[in-house]
């Protein structure tokens, strides 16, 4: 008895899962649906999703292949993130038109701007297909077997489900490591048009310093229109198009929240890895995250110091320093997190009670703890190796440029050649260079390092810096004059596409195959994990780790306590942003005419007990590619858009921590106002349904 008890005490608060915890599947949401009326949701399963009649789902859509929008309008109006259309905005701004600063409305349909290459995903319908997948393999077969009954078979349940309508894409997604597989099928559309973005001081409002903190005070959010053809079916860019009749669109509400409301996201979460073991948690806080932050730190003070030199070099590298500081930020806080929460302690006892139960019951998972620890040991060097080098590479730009330019068709070169200097700064990048390189060789170590990039720093006295001014003063590639005049052998004996082939090489022969070979090895153990697990934990609620398909997150609106003595309230208002404007920062300074509103207190419809609400936060659960989901009411009605967590919380990714954990979201109110008083752009207004009209 004694015994029994032991385990259930240490089994209690790593495995209790928190109400407002969970990325749960659509089409599985009945199971959850009487917690969510007793916090406060008013509809059935069946609004959430359906297969045979509109609910929902058919007003979400997967943007740009990494984040969310939804449907506002039945004339195929979008909202998302602006950092989602950061991109788009990016692309069509100039010195001359400049719209990451001033802001870009289409006061037509005429003006609306297409983008090559943006798509729009439709989720159609979502189905477990296990047993179809794995029809045919019976337990004994070894691990290859399966794999090829499970690739041939869903290759069939693919090419079958790509006929059932027009422009219909299909994938099998494994969940629970491969415990089960479930079919998406979705409709894909790829005329996307820009119709408003505010300036980047209202929709980067407070820039990478308030980047996943709270309060929060910016206004995120960019609209796009998906066209169709005149049979409503998805269809390339033309000016024949027409604006899509969507199944379903949102409602909006500007009734406003308050602390203990419900709120459902529904969005597409890109990656979580709840499940892990310790080794892995640990490894996480203390060396992955921590070694990737001091790396980015550089790369982005380096960004800095010449953006702030103009305009011209600011817009060049605006999305670029935006995409380097986002997740530099966001290690910081996971890593803190996890320490705070003691989670890979949790996790051990966690693992040890486990472990204890599968040995006492002679359950065929018992040892398999050991296993994955002893995987991870073996291939945790070549994981780091793996992600640093990739961050070094990346942080060098001519590096993969030369890499793209000399391995594409000779006849789009000249088209990679002007995209990327469009957008490039030797300055930059050869101090980049410079602090990456020496900065690898202190992380990485010899062994770890491309014997080429070890032969250049040894010929250099291992002086990073001598080797990056050889390095851009030699290399075709720092200069587009040279390089048009580059023949194929001036460009591959080159001094920078060598370096670029030789980290490609080294990744690709000496780190990869350890490292996959052993993450290979971890994942068929985490599907013997998961499932005894499952088995052990059996009256926990088991979600699967987010993997970019569609989910529910449900929570209510709630301040949170990031340390002793403090306590943040769940809204912001219009007067934060005023209290954060300064002219003299380009990341605080907004635009005169919302100064003025301000002054005269001109909210018109949007005003609410003598303010603007701007921001609300809440304990949703969500993560990477929930930013621009819709954050719904108890009714189904659109009352935010998801942007951000609280940086205090990001380490949800790994653990849930339900009193830290918190989702950022604009309120819609907001949005509303600035597209109505700050843009004059009242007549996209018109076509939502706001409360119910």
């Amino acid at each position: 008895m004694r015994k029994i008890l032991a385990i259930c005490f240490l089994l209690i608060p790593a495995a209790s899962l928190h109400a407002d915890e969970g990325m749960w599947l659509p089409s599985k949401i009945s199971g959850r649906i009487d917690e969510m009326r007793s916090m406060g949701f008013m509809l059935s399963a069946e609004d959430i999703y359906s297969e045979d009649g509109s609910s929902l789902k058919d007003a979400v859509v997967l943007f740009a292949g990494g984040c969310t929008g939804e449907l506002i309008s039945d004339e195929g109006l979008l909202i998302t993130n602006h950092h989602c259309g950061y991109d788009q905005i990016q692309a069509h701004s100039s010195v001359e038109h400049d719209y990451l600063t001033d802001g870009f409305w289409a006061m037509t349909r005429e003006e609306e701007l297409p983008n090559d290459g943006l798509e729009v995903k439709f989720l159609v319908r979502m189905e477990d297909v296990t047993s179809s997948v794995l029809k045919g393999y019976k337990e004994g077969m070894g691990e290859g077997k399966r794999i090829g009954i499970a690739e041939r078979n869903s290759a069939k349940i693919i090419r079958k489900a790509e006929k059932e309508g027009a422009a219909y894409e299909a994938q099998i997604v494994p969940m629970y490591y491969g415990n089960e597989y479930w079919l998406f099928v979705y409709q894909v559309f790829s005329d996307v048009r820009l119709v408003g973005a505010p300036p980047s001081s209202i929709g980067k409002f407070g820039g990478d310093t308030d980047n996943w903190m709270w309060p929060r005070h910016t206004g995120d959010f960019s609209l796009f229109r998906i066209y169709a053809d005149k049979d409503n079916n998805p269809a390339p860019y033309s000016e024949d198009n027409v604006p899509y009749r969507p199944k379903r669109f949102l409602n909006i509400s500007t009734a406003g929240v308050k602390e203990g409301d419900f709120t459902m996201v529904y969005g597409f979460p890109g990656s979580t890895k709840e499940y892990i073991i310790s080794d892995e948690v640990e490894y996480i806080a203390e060396k992955s995250d921590p070694y990737r932050v001091a790396l980015r730190t550089l790369v982005l003070d380096n960004q800095k110091s010449e953006m702030d030199k103009s305009a011209g070099i600011r817009i060049k590298y605006a999305s670029k320093n935006a995409n380097v500081a986002n997740a530099w930020k966001k290690w910081q806080g996971e890593s803190k997190g996890i320490r705070k929460m003691g989670a890979a302690a949790s996790k051990r006892k966690y693992e040890a009670a486990f472990e204890q139960w599968a040995s006492s019951n002679g359950k065929e998972y018992a040892g398999i703890t050991e296993k994955l620890k002893k995987t991870f040991s073996g291939m945790e060097d070549y994981r780091f190796a793996a992600e640093y080098l990739n961050e070094v590479f990346n942080a060098v730009e001519l590096l993969g440029f030369s890499y793209r330019y000399v391995n594409s068709d000779p006849e789009t070169r000249s088209t990679v050649m002007d995209a990327f200097f469009k957008d490039f700064h030797m300055p930059v990048d050869r101090n980049n260079f410079s602090d990456v390189i020496a900065d690898c060789e202190k992380a990485a170590g010899e062994e770890f390092m491309p014997e080429y990039l070890n032969g250049l720093l040894s010929v250099y006295g291992h002086d990073a810096d001598s080797l990056a001014s050889f390095f851009y003063a030699s290399s075709v590639f720092a200069d587009s004059v040279k390089l048009k005049n580059a023949s194929l052998q001036d460009m591959e004996n080159d001094i920078c596409y060598r370096l670029s082939e030789s980290f490609k090489d080294f990744l690709r022969d000496e780190i990869m195959p350890a490292y996959l070979e052993g993450r290979k090895e971890m994942d068929l153990q985490y599907r013997t994990y998961m499932k005894g697990i499952m088995e052990f934990d059996s009256l926990r609620a088991f979600y699967p780790d987010a993997n970019l398909t569609l989910r529910v997150a449900y929570g209510s609106v709630q301040g949170y306590s990031p340390a002793d003595g403090i306590w943040y309230e769940p809204v912001s208002s219009i007067e934060g942003i005023i209290e954060k404007d300064d002219p003299s920062i380009y990341d605080y300074d907004i635009p005169q005419v919302l100064r003025e509103i301000y002054a005269g207190k001109n909210y018109g419809r949007w005003e609410s007990g003598g303010t603007v609400p701007v921001c609300f936060i809440a304990t949703n659960h969500t993560t990477g590619g929930n930013s621009g989901s819709p954050v719904l009411d108890g009714n189904g009605n659109l009352v935010g858009v998801n942007f951000d967590r609280v940086w205090e919380g990001t380490m949800s990714d790994v653990v849930f921590d339900g009193s830290l954990c918190r989702n950022i979201v604009l309120d819609i109110r907001y949005a509303l106002f600035v597209i109505d008083k700050v843009a004059g752009a009242s007549h996209l207004i018109d076509e939502m349904c706001i409360d119910g009209d």
